[in-house]
């Protein structure tokens, strides 16, 4: 019935990625707290997760594995890490909507209760795969910032990215000219 769903608008393989980089650069972090990962799984969209700290440890081991594809130097690399991936942790494709309160949706892990550490990382390369072969190009890449080193999504068009935000580049802008002066 029109009407009754939820509007699923806007989920897409970039929302994904999106939420893909959100939770790497929580769970990269030294000691990750489970409500800041807990806060991002909410802020894209998942209900509110509980979550145990080996649950957490099991999420931030998937965000190491998955940092690789955005380190990948190169798209044949990139899809050599996700076919890696999918080869470990995916099973058959499998369409599903969470008992029809999630809208149908596409999904590469064993269930929908799974382990978390499995479910971000073939939702994650799925996703990542997609813009792979949309837009043949490395989907992401790592801040060229020295001090950085954070995973970033290339989403749009444009120039390839070579910082994760306007802060680095500009930090990095900065630098450089007084090195220059120097």
């Amino acid at each position: 019935m029109p009407g009754t769903q939820p509007d699923f608008a806007g989920r897409s393989a970039r929302d994904a990625v999106r939420r893909a980089v959100a939770l790497l650069d929580v769970l990269l972090a030294e000691a990750p707290a489970a409500g800041s990962v807990a806060a991002v799984l909410v802020e894209h969209g998942e209900p509110e997760p509980r979550l145990s700290p080996e649950e957490v440890a099991e999420l931030q081991d998937a965000a190491r594995k998955l940092r690789e594809v955005f380190a990948a130097p190169d798209i044949a690399a990139a899809a050599s890490v996700l076919n890696a991936l999918f080869a470990q942790y995916a099973g058959p494709p499998r369409l599903t909507a969470h008992d029809d309160a999630f809208g149908w949706h596409l999904h590469a892990d064993s269930a929908d209760d799974g382990p978390w550490g499995a479910w971000l990382i073939t939702s994650s390369a799925l996703a990542l795969a997609t813009l792979l072969a949309d837009r043949q190009e490395v989907p992401g890449g790592l801040c060229a910032s020295a001090s950085c080193g954070r995973p970033f999504a290339h989403l749009g068009g444009g120039s390839p990215r070579r910082y994760c935000s306007t802060r680095c580049a500009t930090r990095e802008r900065v630098a450089a000219h007084r090195a220059r002066k120097g």
